[in-house]
């Protein structure tokens, strides 16, 4: 069967639509007149005054058939003609939409389609093509900065590798426990990097449990407790049950990830990290710099650090730490808050849903 367009099928079905409507009349006018006419001459007397035409129903019919079919014709060459002009302006919008899906199908995702007008389908559908375009060119700027990103602090720990490597063979009597060691250390935060790229590539595939973020607060809080005292920072968890559902490990890894931060940014020394918990709710503060308010949204993206001097500490991490959480409590349908502190700091709050 050959393909028709929807232009030529909303033409036809004019037509059809037209060439039903005139038939209809058409039998109208016989089921209503045509039928009451009488079939034979009536025969009047020479007296009777002719008082008007006695039509006979062979003669009508002779007449008029003709003219009824050239109606029809007319009817059909006119639905035709104004079902492809009508069909024409109303599909005119959908191929706005179908050329740019088509130019959005070779990769350009800036152009948008901002059809004006009535409110109609068609707007719905142009202004619901043009947020997701919108979207897409979003996510698409996201992930080309991400792999950027990745790649540049990837190469950094390659690079400083290569660079010990050729120092140690130009070299050969320098000590190798040191060059292990850094060898280690550098190797060490590429693995943890890798780690968190593919945590933040899966973090939205896990099986729901029952899990209380009290009890995760509490064990983050213990692991972390040597780097906290090192550093001379108050740790104080406080709070009741928050029972949720989700991935004991993933939300185990946002918690670890919450308090790990808040101490390592917890400038100068000798401050204090605070981790409450409620229903549903996770809250994490620490004192530290006033924050400026243009930096704190932009903490959640990949390798976004709020200090310079974390890049070169031994527990800075690689800059994925919000990212990571972000992702997390968005996999697990919650929320994510930041704030700075009214005296410095950074008090972050993550909401979800409680378990059933």
């Amino acid at each position: 069967m050959p393909r028709l367009s929807a232009r030529l099928k909303l033409t036809l079905s004019y037509a059809g639509f037209l060439m039903l409507a005139g038939g209809m009349l058409l039998a109208a006018v016989w089921l209503f007149l045509l039928r009451y006419v009488p079939d034979r001459a009536l025969i009047v007397s020479a007296e009777t005054p002719d008082t008007g035409v006695f039509p006979v129903r062979s003669n009508l019919l002779h007449v008029f058939a003709p003219r009824a079919a050239a109606v029809m014709l007319i009817l059909l060459l006119f639905g035709l003609a104004g079902g492809w002009i009508l069909a024409g302006r109303m599909l005119a919008p959908l191929h706005r939409i179908t050329a740019a899906a088509r130019l959005a199908g070779t990769g350009s995702l800036s152009h948008r389609i901002r059809m004006t007008g009535r409110h109609d389908e068609f707007r719905e559908l142009s202004d619901a093509f043009d947020a997701m375009l919108e979207q897409l060119e979003s996510h698409v700027d996201e992930q080309r900065r991400f792999a950027a990103n990745a790649s540049h602090e990837l190469r950094t720990p390659l690079a400083v590798s290569r660079t010990l490597l050729d120092v140690a063979r130009r070299d050969p009597n320098r000590a190798g426990d040191e060059l292990i060691e850094r060898l280690h250390t550098v190797n060490q935060r590429a693995i943890d990097l890798t780690e968190a790229l593919l945590l933040l590539s899966h973090g939205d595939r896990f099986a729901r449990e029952d899990v209380d973020l009290s009890l995760l607060a509490e064990e983050a809080a213990e692991t972390l407790l040597p780097l906290a005292e090192q550093r001379g920072i108050t740790v104080e968890v406080t709070g009741g049950p928050a029972r949720v559902s989700g991935s004991p490990e993933l939300l185990a890894r946002m918690v670890t990830n919450l308090v790990q931060n808040a101490i390592v940014h917890n400038l100068p020394a000798g401050g204090t990290v605070s981790i409450h918990t409620g229903a549903g709710l996770l809250r994490v503060e620490n004192t530290g710099h006033l924050l400026p308010p243009d930096l704190v949204p932009t903490l959640t993206e990949p390798f976004q650090r709020a200090s310079e001097r974390a890049r070169t500490d031994e527990h800075a991490g690689v800059g994925l730490g919000l990212a990571i959480v972000h992702s997390i409590v968005r996999a697990h349908d919650g929320a994510l808050e930041l704030a700075p502190g009214p005296a410095g700091g950074l008090r972050i709050t993550v909401r979800l849903p409680g378990a059933p």
